[in-house]
């Protein structure tokens, strides 16, 4: 698995602490502008040397070395162009003024070095340990299941240390192949701990429940467990409140059986064309069961034959957008991609167009499943992972 990681804000969160950093950020070159109008004006009698070596201070602060250094080349400029509009040139007072703001200038320099590396190591060290509790929840899915080749691929996209809610998992059961894509609504911890809520309830369910419907059932009873708990997740899981999510389940016939509550269809690839297999009976999301007002009484069914691939996806696939606000045309994509390539091989591909597209930069998680349907007669895959 891959892990591009990134920290969003929550609309309408933090705002008040937003505020007074924005204010910190601006404070140095609200002051140099001050300070240039005092000196341009009537008002330049006002001594402004300590205001101007605030500067730099104030910008190793909030602006990183580049913003230090560009704070102090700005205060420098000013103090020079002030100096020679005023004929103070000779005077011991601007020479101490150019010593004091090299000094704190360079000082700035140092300490907002030192507290950028400080800050990247601290974010390194979350990033890993956030990392390490999703793949604990998270697994690669076996590359071989009953009448399947399959392989996974996960990206959570970013810039920050806080990880997605987005999930998967296909498990071979008495009743066929089983394979969930899911996607929790927030971020952090609190989105990790209602993945591994709805994964334990899906892990278990599939074994023991022949009626996929009811599989999605105990779905969503677990989530609604937790979510009664004071404390168990975090505000911005309680915000967004709904998972979408969608079930399917490949038996023996050449047929794939799709539960889909609020998520995007999967594609399917035949014969060089990939077409959405949407649900004729939309559904809400997870969490959202009192909008349903006619539940279905079964799953959808669609042809599956040999020679087919089936992707499961999220939303941050076909939500991707390139610098001219353009989504990513998924189904263009894999027809060119085809069904050559092995699972491992389309999912690598499918990564490098995303990126392409973004530009490096995913706006969403990313989780998906390539399923391949073979007729049992060609080789199966050396070293796969086996069955779960």
């Amino acid at each position: 698995m891959r892990w591009l990681l990134r920290s969003p804000p929550l609309p309408g969160a933090g705002v008040h602490n937003r505020v007074p950093f924005a204010l910190m950020r601006w404070a140095p070159y609200l002051i140099a502008l001050a300070v240039l109008v005092i000196e341009l004006t009537p008002a330049h009698f006002v001594y402004t040397g300590p205001f101007l070596t605030a500067v730099p201070a104030l910008a190793a602060v909030t602006l990183g070395p580049r913003g230090t250094t560009a704070a102090a080349a700005l205060a420098l400029a000013i103090s020079v162009t002030t100096a020679t509009y005023n004929g103070a040139w000779g005077t011991l007072q601007v020479y101490s003024n150019f010593l004091a703001l090299a000094l704190v200038s360079a000082a700035g320099f140092l300490t907002s070095r030192t507290m950028q590396e400080r800050r990247q190591r601290e974010l390194d060290q979350v990033r890993r340990i956030a990392v390490a509790a999703q793949e604990v929840v998270l697994r690669p899915v076996p590359t071989l299941l009953g009448p399947l080749r399959a392989d996974s691929l996960c990206l959570a996209a970013g810039t920050g240390a806080r990880v997605g809610g987005d999930l998967y998992e296909a498990v071979q059961t008495r009743y066929g192949v089983r394979m969930i894509v899911g996607d929790v609504r927030g971020k952090g911890l609190s989105a990790v701990r209602a993945v591994a809520v709805a994964l334990g309830a899906f892990r278990e369910a599939v074994h023991y429940e022949r009626d996929l419907l009811e599989v999605m059932n105990r779905c969503t009873a677990a989530l609604q467990r937790e979510v009664a708990v004071p404390g168990a997740f975090g505000p911005e899981v309680l915000l967004e409140g709904f998972t979408t999510a969608l079930i399917a389940q490949v038996p023996d016939e050449p047929v794939v059986q799709l539960v889909n509550r609020g998520h995007p269809p999967p594609m399917l690839l035949r014969q060089g064309r990939a077409v959405p297999l949407v649900p004729s009976l939309p559904s809400p999301p997870l969490g959202l069961e009192d909008l349903i007002a006619d539940p279905p009484e079964k799953p959808e069914s669609y042809a599956f034959a040999p020679g087919d691939r089936l992707l499961l996806y999220t939303d941050g696939v076909i939500e991707a957008r390139n610098p001219d606000n353009e989504f990513f045309a998924l189904p263009e994509t894999m027809e060119r991609i085809g069904a050559g390539p092995s699972p491992r091989e389309f999912l690598e591909q499918l990564h490098q167009a995303l990126s392409r597209h973004t530009g490096g930069d995913l706006a969403d998680d990313v989780a998906m499943i390539l399923a391949d349907r073979f007729d049992g007669l060609s080789e199966p895959p050396s070293g796969g992972a086996g069955m779960r």
